[in-house]
């Protein structure tokens, strides 16, 4: 799940993001998903509230859930909330580095729910992120229901 602002990943601040677009990082994760058999669903919102729907969906259909929140990571409670009502493994990713940005971008809601957290590995965070939770599951490190 991608929050906001993403959807401009690769033509936004390329020097602090880089310049691959989201498609490129949907690319990616498939390539990952396609190495392990596992089935994935990219989503990307500028509206908290889809994000938010889309954990509850999760709970129903769903082993793990990958998370770049963008900046609600920062400022939603609602998001760590429903995070906090899914079983399974949940990995933050940040593209950047967010402890050499600004001061505000140190806190991390999504972080008090978080299995695993990953910043500053560029997109490649995301895929590190995914094996990550394709290795907790597998190892039975979380135990999962879904339905």
């Amino acid at each position: 799940m991608n929050g906001p602002n993403l959807n401009l990943l690769g033509k936004r601040q390329p020097e602090i993001y880089g310049d691959q677009m989201l498609a490129d990082v949907e690319a990616d994760c498939r390539s990952v998903a396609l190495e392990f058999g596992v089935d994935i669903r990219f989503h990307q919102s500028n509206r908290e509230y889809e994000l938010i729907d889309w954990i509850h969906e999760a709970r129903e259909s769903g082993a793990a859930i990958l998370i770049n929140a963008g900046a609600f990571t920062h400022t939603s409670i609602a998001i760590l909330d429903a995070l906090n009502t899914f079983d399974g493994p949940v990995m933050e990713v940040h593209i950047s580095n967010v402890y050499k940005r600004e001061a505000f971008r140190h806190h991390s809601y999504i972080s008090q729910r978080a299995d695993g957290v990953i910043a500053g590995m560029g997109v490649q965070g995301y895929q590190l992120a995914l094996r990550r939770a394709i290795a907790l599951l597998q190892d039975g490190s979380i135990d999962v229901r879904v339905g």
